[in-house]
């Protein structure tokens, strides 16, 4: 119910706040299972993806934003869960399993769901290199991958600040839906490595960013 009240108010709300500058809509599935992975470069990242999808997503998010004190940190929790937020601490957890396997309930019940495969925010605009979640999502649902670049992203809510720059338009491009169906006869450690590194090989040519190689140091080890 959140949900749809909130796409339809504060969603509108965001697309006249940001402008953002969006190519290649046409690429999300109008139905049917699909994974949404994008580069991270800022807070504002969802705030900027999730108007311009025209159907409903379901977010992987870091644990750590349910958690913040306060107030505030009550009315961001509330608001991450009527968004469709999914918790999810980072790492080879019992935890984290569990998030991605409810991820692929609502991939399994036709819908689609998002995440961030670098695992953490950039520390300084470079692209880096993704975690396997998005290929363990790939894998067990068949669903195929959307590539999304954002840019921009970090002019408006810079790292260290909340305080949002409204002057900044971003940009959202999104890619051509990527079928990994060919790897499921692959070893399972080999099939998931070779599918984050299609996708994000995917993201970095839609996108303007320079290619760091390496895992994001913000982000810990898998």
């Amino acid at each position: 119910m959140y949900y749809g009240v909130l796409s339809h108010t504060v969603g509108p709300l965001l697309r006249l706040l940001l402008r953002p500058r969006v190519e290649g809509r046409e690429n999300i599935p109008a139905e049917g299972p699909f994974i949404l992975a994008s580069n991270h470069l800022s807070m504002a990242d969802s705030f900027v993806l999730s108007p311009v999808i025209p159907r409903r997503l379901w977010w992987l998010a870091r644990a750590e934003y349910f958690e913040l004190p306060g107030p505030a940190g009550r009315a961001i929790r509330w608001a991450m869960f009527a968004l469709g937020n999914v918790p999810i601490r980072r790492g080879p957890t019992r935890a984290a399993v569990r998030a991605l396997e409810q991820m692929v309930g609502y991939l399994d019940a036709g819908g689609g769901v998002a995440i961030y495969p670098e695992g953490s925010r950039s520390p300084d605009g470079r692209l880096y290199l993704g975690r396997r979640g998005v290929a363990w999502l790939a894998l067990k649902s068949g669903a195929k991958v959307v590539p999304v670049a954002l840019g921009r992203t970090d002019q408006i809510i810079p790292l260290g600040t909340w305080r949002p720059r409204l002057n900044v338009r971003p940009t959202v491009r999104f890619g051509e839906p990527m079928d990994f169906s060919r790897y499921r006869d692959l070893p399972p450690g080999r099939a998931r490595r070779v599918i984050t590194d299609e996708v994000m090989d995917a993201i970095w040519k839609l996108s303007d960013l320079e290619w760091a190689g390496t895992l994001n140091p913000r982000a810990d080890d898998e």
